[in-house]
Order: C-alpha cells, then sequence, then structure tokens
C-alpha cells in the first residue's frame, strides 16, 4: 500500500464530499481583511526531499507493548529482574494447590539468556491443570477469526515430566478459553516449540490474559514464551498493524533511530549495544530501557533498517559516542577508540557487500543486500555533557569524524550540538521542546539565521500541551512552526516530531505530549498527528515567493509548488478565536481558471483532543474548489489549519 493511499484510507471517513464555489467578491468583514500575494513563477529555494520524517526510541512503551507487535509482557525472565519477573507473572494455582515457580539461574537456552523459570506441579491432572498468567501489555487483544503465533522453549528438569505445555488467551471476566495451543512434553535439552491458535467467533475485546499450563506433576524449564498476532506485511515476530498504517499515511522520509535517550543509556553500562540486538530473540540478552523498564530488544538493529524498508524511509543512523545520562563520559583518546571501532562495523553492518565481515553477518540474519545510508549521527545530545569533552577540537565528536569521514567518506556527518576546531559537522541536530505560545512566537526562528554553516536536522520537537496526546493548541503550535520549516528548508533538512508513541495505560507512559496514542487494542492520531499528516502529503519541491500582510499575529503562511505537475499548496493556519478573512492573489499562473481541494482541520477550542474512546473527534475535511480570477476571497475558520491545494490550468 502507498502513503497516498494510506493517507486516504487513514482519512476516508473524515472527508466531506462538497463543491465550494470561492468568490471573487465578498462583502466587507468586521475584521481586517488579510493579503497573501503568491508569486508561482518564483521560486525562491527546492524544499529539502527529506524534510519531514520519523523519530523513534523506546519510551511510553514504544516498542514492548507498542509497535512491536509481541502480546507476552516480559515474556523473558530477566537476569536484572527477577522481582519483576514475580511481579508480572502470577500462579494460576490449581485446586490441589500443587504449583509453583522459581527463577533457575543453573540453565538457560542460550549464552545470552542463561536462565530461566522453573515451573513445578506436585499435584495436576487434566481436568485440574495449573500453571502461571501473563497479563500482557496491559490487557491482550482478541478478534474474532484470527491466527496467532505462539512459541516458547522448553526443557524437561527432572526425571518426573509434565507433559504438554498449554498456552491459552483466556477472557478476565469469563475464564473462558478463547484460543489456544498444545506444545509437546519437553526432553532434556533446550528447544524451541512453536505452534498456531485459533479464534472462532468470538468478541472483539483487550480485557484476556495468557496462560501457560501443565497437567501432570514434574518441572519444566521455560523462556523467552512469544505470542503473536497477524502483523504488517506478514512479517514474522513483525510490527504491529494500526501503528504501521498511521506512519505509513505521514509519508516519513527518514528514520531518526535508535533514539533519543535509548541510545545513550541511563549509565555507561546501559548504552544500545547494537550488536546484542542481532539474530533470533533468544540470542539477545535484553538492556534496562532509561525509562524505567526492560527492554525485550525485538526491534533490533535489523529490525529498525528493515522498517525503513517497508516505509521507503531514509535510516538516519546514530551511533553511541560515550555518554550517559548520569553524565558520565569516556574521554576522547584511547579509551573511546573501541566504541569508534564499534561505529564503523555498525556502518559496515548496514552497508558492507556480504565479502565484508559485518556483511556476511546482516546476511546471515537473513538481509544479504546492503541498506542504504547517507546520514550518521554521533550521539545524541550531547549539548548536556558539561565536561566539553564531546565539542573540543580533539574531542568526542572529532575521534567519531575522523575514522568515519576516512572510511565511508561519501556519508553525511551530523553532531548534536555546535563543535570547535577543523573537524566540522556537515549538520548539527537541533532540539526543541516549547509551550504554544513559545511556538507560535518562534515560527520564523530559522528565517534569518546563517546559511553559511551546518544544515540543521530538528531531529526532535514537539508542543507541549495535552496529555497523553497533543490538544488542537498545540496542533496549532505545531503547524505553525511547521511552516517555517518548510519556508526554511534550505537550511532545515529534516525534522521529526517526538515521542512518536505511547501507550495510554498511565502505568505505561513516562512523558505527558505524544503524537500517536494507543491501548491493547486501539489507536489513535492526535490532532498533531493529523497535522502533520496534511503538511507532509501536500508538499511541493520549491518554496514560492510569497508575502503575507494585514493578517493577525497568530496567521502563518507556508506556499510551496511542484512545477512540473503544476501544482500550489498554500498552507495557512489560523490560530487566533476569530475567522481570518484573506485575499489571496496568484501572480504568474497559467490561467485565471483554477480548481482544486482544501483541506481544514478545525475544532472549536484549543483544548479540544482525541483520545482512545473519541478517536475521530479531530479529523481533516477535505472540499473541492473552484473559482476564477487572479484574486481569491475566503475566510478562514477560527482555530483552523488550511491546505488549499491549487491545480493551475
Amino acid at each position: 500500500m502507498s502513503c497516498r493511499t494510506s493517507f486516504a484510507t487513514v482519512l476516508a471517513a473524515a472527508i466531506v464530499a462538497v463543491t465550494v464555489i470561492l468568490p471573487t467578491r465578498a462583502s466587507a468583514s468586521a475584521r481586517e481583511r488579510a493579503r497573501l500575494t503568491v508569486r508561482y513563477n518564483q521560486p525562491v529555494h527546492a524544499v529539502s526531499p527529506t524534510l519531514y520524517g520519523l523519530m523513534t526510541e523506546e519510551i511510553n512503551h514504544s516498542y514492548d507493548g507498542g509497535l512491536y507487535a509481541e502480546l507476552i509482557r516480559d515474556s523473558v525472565f530477566f537476569r536484572r529482574e527477577h522481582r519483576k519477573f514475580i511481579k508480572i507473572w502470577s500462579v494460576d494455582q490449581n485446586a490441589a494447590d500443587g504449583i509453583s515457580i522459581a527463577i533457575d539461574n543453573r540453565s538457560g537456552p542460550s549464552r545470552a539468556l542463561p536462565y530461566s523459570l522453573k515451573l513445578t506441579a506436585t499435584r495436576a491432572s487434566i481436568r485440574d491443570p495449573g500453571g502461571i498468567d501473563n497479563p500482557g501489555y496491559w490487557g491482550v487483544p482478541v478478534w474474532p477469526d484470527t491466527t496467532y503465533h505462539a512459541s516458547i522453549y522448553l526443557r524437561a528438569a527432572g526425571a518426573e515430566n509434565p507433559g504438554p505445555v498449554t498456552m491459552a488467551i483466556v477472557n478476565s471476566t469469563s475464564g473462558k478459553v478463547l484460543a489456544q495451543a498444545v506444545f509437546p512434553a519437553a526432553g532434556p535439552h533446550w528447544r524451541r516449540y512453536s505452534a498456531t491458535m485459533h479464534t472462532g467467533a468470538v468478541a472483539t475485546s483487550a480485557d484476556n490474559f495468557v496462560r501457560l499450563t501443565v497437567s501432570h506433576p514434574g518441572s519444566v524449564l521455560l523462556n523467552v514464551a512469544l505470542l503473536f498476532p497477524p502483523t504488517y506485511k506478514h512479517q514474522p515476530a513483525g510490527f504491529r498493524i494500526d501503528l504501521m498504517k498511521k506512519l505509513a499515511a505521514l509519508h516519513p522520509k527518514f528514520l531518526r533511530f535508535p533514539g533519543g535517550n535509548f541510545l545513550e543509556g541511563k549509565t555507561l553500562a546501559d548504552w544500545y549495544d547494537w550488536k546484542l540486538t542481532l539474530g533470533p530473540i533468544v540470542d539477545r540478552p535484553t538492556h534496562p530501557s532509561p525509562w524505567g523498564y526492560e527492554s525485550s530488544d525485538g526491534i533490533g538493529l535489523l529490525e529498525f533498517l528493515e522498517w525503513c524498508q517497508d516505509l521507503h524511509m531514509q535510516p538516519l543512523l546514530a551511533v553511541y559516542d560515550g555518554y550517559a545520562l548520569d553524565g558520565m563520559h569516556i574521554w576522547p583518546g584511547p579509551q573511546l577508540e573501541p566504541y569508534v571501532k564499534d561505529a564503523l562495523e555498525e556502518i559496515q553492518y548496514v552497508t558492507g557487500a556480504v565479502t565484508t565481515k559485518w556483511g556476511a553477518v546482516r546476511a546471515r540474519d537473513g538481509h544479504p543486500a546492503p541498506f542504504p545510508l547517507h546520514y550518521v549521527e554521533i550521539g545524541n545530545e550531547d549539548f548536556f555533557d558539561r565536561s566539553g569533552s564531546y565539542s573540543g577540537s580533539n574531542g568526542r565528536f572529532a575521534q567519531f569524524a575522523r575514522a568515519i569521514r576516512k572510511a565511508y567518506p561519501q556519508l553525511q556527518i551530523v553532531a548534536t550540538m555546535p563543535v570547535k576546531g577543523d573537524v566540522q559537522p556537515n549538520l548539527i541536530d537541533e532540539h526543541f521542546y516549547k509551550t504554544p505560545q513559545q511556538f507560535l512566537h518562534d515560527a520564523n526562528y530559522f528565517n534569518h539565521m546563517s546559511r553559511t554553516g551546518p544544515k540543521i536536522i530538528v531531529g526532535e520537537w514537539a508542543t507541549l500541551q495535552g496529555t497523553p496526546t497533543p490538544d488542537f493548541g498545540a496542533a496549532l503550535a505545531d503547524a505553525a512552526w511547521m511552516t517555517g520549516l518548510e519556508r526554511n528548508s534550505d537550511l532545515v533538512v529534516m525534522a521529526s516530531y517526538a515521542p512518536l508513541f505511547v501507550n495510554v495505560n498511565p502505568l505505561a507512559s513516562q512523558w505527558p505530549t505524544n503524537l500517536i496514542g494507543y491501548d491493547a487494542l486501539h489507536s489513535y492520531g492526535s490532532p498533531s498527528y493529523y497535522a502533520q499528516v496534511m503538511f507532509s502529503n501536500y508538499l511541493g519541491n520549491q518554496v514560492v515567493a510569497a508575502k503575507l500582510a494585514g493578517a493577525g499575529p497568530l496567521c502563518f503562511e507556508s506556499v510551496t509548488r511542484n512545477a512540473a505537475t503544476h501544482t500550489l499548496y498554500i498552507k495557512i493556519v489560523n490560530a487566533a478565536p476569530l475567522p481570518q478573512p484573506m485575499t489571496l492573489r496568484i501572480e504568474g499562473a497559467a490561467a485565471v481558471a483554477h480548481s482544486g481541494t482544501l483541506v481544514t482541520l478545525s475544532a472549536k477550542s484549543t483544548r479540544a483532543t482525541n483520545s482512545i474512546r473519541h478517536p475521530r473527534r479531530i479529523v481533516p475535511r477535505t472540499a473541492t474548489v473552484h473559482w476564477f480570477g487572479a484574486d481569491v476571497r475566503h475566510t478562514f475558520a477560527p482555530y483552523s489549519i488550511n491546505v488549499l491545494v491549487i491545480h493551475l490550468r
């Protein structure tokens, strides 16, 4: 499915099929009529072809409990979090009171996971089985007539074998088994068992849990219990379908990964070690997210790259540079050199031929073809490091940049702050988290910035208003800010909102304002999400000369064109509580008869928003428009984001 088809799917219920004749004359308005003059034949500069993209990291259960479709929470029994295992999983005691569990630190299914859960049944039968329960990520989603893929690693733990292990999805209210799979009795060695389970004529719900049971006395060791619903493009151990469709509708041009604070880790020991995210999940030891929970690393380096491939995005790869969130850092020089070598090997994994060491590993992992790579970012938010170890003329940035440019001179190098000395970046990543008032004030932030230095990536930005997702006041400020990004897209070549995802369960989230919300069963786009869909889908390849006069201080514009298709895109953001009358004059058009569409996102209040219960309260509305003459008069609604798409004939 193409991104534009996805956009149409997302907005299908919102489109209003009407025809509007925009008159050449209108009655006088009580409010001053603004004037926007567009000089169609005067392109100012090219629009960056990579302007709008995605930024991602493991926060708010963005991956585990979010995009990574696996349904069992803490499916790996973590070495660091044994107490958490006891907390998340609970014993499903049979009537005979014959079930007990314990962590076995002596045996596990792999070197990465040298531990397991020991499940012992002293009294169990087919009529009275027992085992353990898992609540999923605040529920387990069930749909009628759906096939799930289940797997688990098992090993017998003693002379008495409890026989087959059953995995079932059980409704929390009725106790009814909605689907189940049976794994054979475990042997003396670790082995992965897989099966499918299918729901029948059941009701759609998330009020369910997963149960693992045995039906005979004995002990069994188990680990890596996985359960996947249908996934995007039917990929094994893949991504959640509804979330990927929402991302596709954004028409993103790049993906900045793996984050964010997720790249750095809370301590020097917790950094994102990409080598430990490769291969089967059983070979991934997991690691702590800096946001308070363990990451399964089910989305590892290869999955990030395949995510880019699925949505036709460029990878913006961030490499770890020796700085942690607790303020500790590795000084440049010999101590840093192993991390520089690691970054070079990571780039080789991404881009190398199968004849290279790490290109061969990528081929072993199932992807022989190299991935395209043009941008590499060194670190994340190193401006928090007060030691100066990053930005100095022989700092951490310089040490990485010299080595990367020597090995891969074609790559564009991104710094996370301005640096000193001769080793300069091609781009600098700037981050902006502001209030609506600040973003409305700063819509022209880049207008007068020097064009002689490095280009700019706005790798993280968001208007902080609305929880767990932005309200319409935030969307208005976001849209005003994006008009400035477009007008200055000769300087700002990439921009990505952050955070991208939030599981809306209060226990799942760590950040107040996030673009896309979901629970176990449903998802929705915030008003800011739909503003981004509009801006990214309706964008030309050249900024056109335009002048807005007589508008109020809360009116913002951006004008781009696609000369090949003779299409003009005029964006008007009216963040004021009053209508904004406006005359649009298009100079240099081929003819005076025009047609097109007007796409509007609006609300009655800045506090209006979307939610799990009301996912489509605020969505774009589309109307067909026709008019004659060079001047077009239109009144833009209060609190509205508008895109006028004009097809010139």
